[in-house]
């Protein structure tokens, strides 16, 4: 089962918030009723996929055990086919994310992937993320203006 990023975030999007696994475990609920059967495992690499291009944005609540993932700045959530029934099969408990606690692990995660590709010199990564830093300003409560600039110097 092939999964995109906006797809990946419409699902986590269904519990506001979800922990990897319980995405992994969602997934292959809905691969089975697409009559496939997968393990967790499967979709780690979809996972991540999703993470390092911003559809999904991860933190780890103060009380929470495991970490927590998001819908990100640049996803646009959307349902795979038989999602809407997650919530009925996943036993996940009501979650409530601080957006102010996701907003500084999200500038956290851009500010170290800008360090990354500045120092990697890789331009298509710094292009793609001068484009993220304007939607993460939007989606969270974050100030990127000296980022976009060591972006914009590194390319120049």
């Amino acid at each position: 089962m092939d999964v995109t990023g906006d797809e990946l975030a419409g699902v986590v999007d269904l519990f506001d918030a979800l922990t990897p696994g319980e995405l992994a475990q969602a997934l292959v609920e809905l691969a089975y009723r697409q009559g496939e059967d997968l393990e967790p495992a499967a979709f780690e690499d979809d996972i991540a996929a999703a993470r390092e291009t911003y559809h999904l944005v991860g933190f780890e609540p103060g009380a929470a055990d495991e970490a927590w993932l998001v819908p990100g700045p640049v996803a646009f959530p959307e349902l795979p086919e038989d999602a809407t029934d997650l919530p009925h099969i996943l036993d996940v408990p009501d979650r409530t994310v601080d957006r102010e606690q996701l907003g500084a692990a999200a500038e956290e995660r851009f500010r170290a992937d800008t360090a990354q590709a500045v120092a990697d010199g890789d331009d298509e990564r710094m292009r793609e993320l001068l484009d993220v830093s304007y939607e993460l300003e939007v989606w969270g409560p974050v100030d990127l203006e000296s980022a976009r600039d060591r972006l914009d110097d590194a390319l120049a």
